[in-house]
């Protein structure tokens, strides 16, 4: 990273991963497709599904389905 010691850089990447993580449900969705094709090329294929269930817990619209469908599934005992 430039200029910065690799302690700097990974606090940098970090502080930015977090800034995005909050604000990713008021992305565009091709924003969001762009930064995560992004990430998943900067740490490999085995980081795509990983990547995928953070986000889909930050995203409002995701996590308000996800939670409705939760409590429409019946239970294991069949109610």
């Amino acid at each position: 990273m430039n200029n910065l010691s690799v302690e700097a850089g990974e606090r940098v990447v970090r502080t930015l991963g977090e800034g995005v993580i909050k604000l990713w449900s008021s992305l565009p969705q091709p924003i969001q497709q762009d930064l995560f094709e992004a990430a998943v090329a900067a740490e490999g294929e085995d980081m795509r599904a990983q990547l995928a269930v953070l986000l889909h817990g930050a995203h409002t619209r995701t996590a308000d389905g996800l939670k409705a469908r939760a409590l429409m599934e019946p239970d294991s005992k069949g109610g």
